[in-house]
């Protein structure tokens, strides 16, 4: 009689146990998050690159970019963070250009909050290089060189490897987060932007172990 309660015992921890591990880790591939055929390169060969594709004029980026922030602030080390702004549209393209352009210049954390509530918050009509170079000016930023770097051959490169990088990810709406080339991750499939922050996580913890 013992024996037999013992075993019952032993079996029902082991079938806790079992639960327990599958609730901690819920995500399935092809029902949460995107596993790519074909990877995409990383800007950097060491750590996990998590990548932030947004626009500024999306309201869902809006929302979810004080959640992402507040994560990239306490992430951990063997994290890269980048932010890809998405040219989906022919309208968004000026929008990735003055991201890389204010880049360039060391200028964008005078601006990149300012463009969202400009662009995302008030729905301004930020839509030409000129329209944008007012707009910086008034953040302290010189206009003359925002052209400048806006119509750079450099500038124009980055903005096309970024689109080459979200085309190659099949990425077709914002806000989505890309982990480390391999993994695509959004709120639809997520089912809510702390969700999708929860999932890249514990991707990025499995892409850091397999790498060690």
């Amino acid at each position: 009689m013992i024996r037999t309660f013992t075993s019952s015992a032993v079996l029902a921890i082991s079938m806790l146990s079992a639960a327990s591990v599958a609730q901690a880790q819920p995500w399935v591939a092809g029902e949460h998050y995107r596993v790519l055929d074909n990877p995409v390169r990383t800007a950097a060969d060491e750590g996990v690159e998590v990548a932030e594709v947004f626009w500024y004029g999306c309201p869902h980026c809006y929302t979810f970019k004080p959640l992402a922030e507040a994560w990239e602030e306490n992430a951990p080390e063997y994290i890269n963070y980048v932010r890809l702004p998405a040219a989906l549209g022919r309208s968004w393209e000026p929008h990735a250009y003055a991201f890389y352009a204010l880049e360039a210049m060391g200028e964008l954390d005078k601006v990149h909050d300012a463009l969202f509530d400009a662009l995302a918050g008030e729905r301004r009509p930020l839509n030409s290089p000129e329209a944008l170079a007012d707009f910086v000016s008034g953040y302290g930023v010189d206009a003359e060189q925002f052209l400048k770097n806006y119509n750079s051959f450099g500038v124009r490169a980055r903005v096309q490897q970024a689109q080459s990088k979200i085309r190659g990810a099949r990425i077709t709406g914002t806000p989505a987060m890309l982990v480390d080339g391999k993994y695509v991750v959004s709120a639809s499939t997520a089912g809510s932007h702390e969700n999708v922050l929860k999932l890249v996580e514990y991707l990025a913890e499995k892409e850091r172990d397999g790498s060690e």
